[in-house]
């Protein structure tokens, strides 16, 4: 290690939280030309909001530079995790972020990450320690790496180190024409993670790139795309999705999912353009089924993204849900363990529920709607109201199943975060957010720890998930 991240790295290891050491006058001066016009507002219901503007160099350096100390924060995070699920130390995955990603990442989004780390560092880190481009490149893939491991053991004959399955990230949904009220297009999404991470998944990006299209979207700090994927453009293009369950396979020669993602959210006009972004280069990470609307066409599409199986749809007049089922059967054979017949799995109990849903509320769906949905507690297989890894609201950390083999019985997991909009939200570039659960209910981390023990490793950098109101967030003119 070098000699910077080794100073960062030791204190992560002891958990002791740096603080940002002040920066003279004349790097501040310097930094002033690159930040015109970028700012970030005091957090708002759980929320950080921030606008960045300019050149691909100049997002990054506004993003590193107005998000150093949350930067730092969620490095640490992602690095306990990477490590602790997949049995590799992080000098790992700063290898395969320079040798496995770099070569096939465009230089427009090469520019933009390399703009991220010399803002944190025109920002500054105490004692020494630095973040470089490896470790930027490597928190923007961090949604990759457990693919990208199983491959690689897998392809050096090792037997697998990773000790988790790929994450069910999410439930969704979006639809149009009879199955809403207005007629016009209802999407929703919330994002299931670790509450580790998830807590810290609270940045509203308000992107206006010299090329391509504005963006509004969530996120974490020091990313370059959403991660979880919720994001409008001023095409009237607006994206999410959930993550394919027990899908393996990845090509470490295509495209990182994240450059991709980035561009198809920035560069597309149309559900085609989505997806045809999306498919070229397509290196099977981070697998999804996509949902997008098209505010200009009234049209709404489901992209399912395997690595040998892509299947589109759409309609304009109809729905597409999400909960980490596939879909496809070839994809489910060739490309997946999951069993669609088992109804006590999180996937498809989730599944069963949308399908009630959208059969209940035919014709009444609106953004209200979406946001009681995002909260329902409703578990299809127990056929009751129970808080659960079965509800679209999920929290694992209350089922003494788990979420297996993601997350172990009471594993600190669930939904962690909510986004919803209407055509009217999508036309003025906005939509609907909540921090923490949908339900109001928070989650209390040091009483987690001392009741379940075996998540110890975790509590110096957990922290409490407290329950936000929904809130709209718009981009600013």
């Amino acid at each position: 290690m070098r000699r910077g991240w080794g100073v960062l790295a030791s204190l992560l290891v002891t958990g002791t939280v740096l603080s940002l050491a002040p920066f003279s006058t004349s790097r501040a001066g310097a930094a002033d030309a690159e930040l015109k016009g970028a700012f970030r507002r005091p957090e708002n219901n759980g929320w950080t909001f921030v606008h960045l503007q300019g050149t691909p160099r100049e997002i990054g350096f506004q993003n590193g530079y107005l998000l150093a100390p949350e930067i730092e924060d969620t490095l640490k995070v992602v690095i306990l995790e990477a490590e602790h699920d997949n049995k590799k130390e992080w000098q790992f995955f700063r290898d395969a972020a320079q040798n496995m990603m770099w070569p096939h990442i465009e230089q427009e989004y090469r520019e933009e990450l390399q703009g991220i780390a010399d803002g944190i560092s025109a920002h500054g880190l105490k004692d020494g320690a630095r973040i470089d481009l490896w470790d930027v490149v490597a928190l923007n893939g961090a949604e990759e790496w457990s693919y990208y491991v199983k491959e690689y053991d897998r392809t050096h004959g090792i037997r697998s180190t990773a000790s988790k399955a790929v994450p069910e990230h999410c439930s969704a949904f979006v639809a149009t024409g009879s199955y809403t009220k207005d007629g016009q297009i209802v999407i929703a999404h919330n994002n299931w993670t670790g509450y580790l991470d998830g807590e810290r998944w609270t940045i509203i990006y308000d992107i206006v790139p010299a090329k391509g299209k504005r963006m509004l979207m969530d996120g974490l700090p020091g990313m370059i795309h959403s991660a979880d994927d919720f994001v409008t453009n001023s095409a009237g293009i607006v994206i999410t999705e959930t993550t394919i369950g027990h899908f393996s396979g990845y090509d470490p020669n295509a495209i990182p999912e994240f450059v991709r993602a980035r561009k198809a959210a920035q560069y597309s006009e149309s559900i085609d353009d989505f997806a045809r972004i999306m498919k070229e280069g397509n290196n099977g990470g981070y697998a999804n089924t996509w949902l997008v609307g098209d505010n200009q066409r009234n049209e709404i599409g489901e992209l399912e993204l395997g690595l040998k199986n892509v299947t589109l749809k759409r309609k304009k007049d109809g729905y597409f849900v999400g909960s980490n089922f596939p879909i496809n059967e070839n994809l489910i054979r060739e490309e997946t363990d999951f069993d669609p017949h088992d109804m006590s799995a999180s996937a498809n109990a989730r599944h069963l529920r949308w399908e009630q849903l959208m059969a209940e509320n035919k014709g009444k769906i609106d953004l209200a709607a979406a946001q009681r949905f995002l909260a329902d507690h409703y578990d299809t297989f127990e056929k009751k109201v129970d808080a659960d890894e079965r509800t679209l609201d999920g929290h694992i950390d209350l089922s003494p199943r788990g979420s297996e083999p993601w997350q172990p019985p009471f594993g600190m997991a669930g939904a962690v975060q909510n986004k919803a909009a209407d055509a009217s939200l999508v036309a003025e570039m906005s939509f609907s957010a909540a921090a923490g659960h949908a339900c109001g209910m928070d989650f209390k981390a040091a009483d987690h720890v001392r009741a379940h023990p075996e998540f110890a490793w975790q509590k110096d950098l957990q922290r409490d998930m407290n329950a936000h109101a929904w809130t709209t967030f718009r981009v600013v003119n």
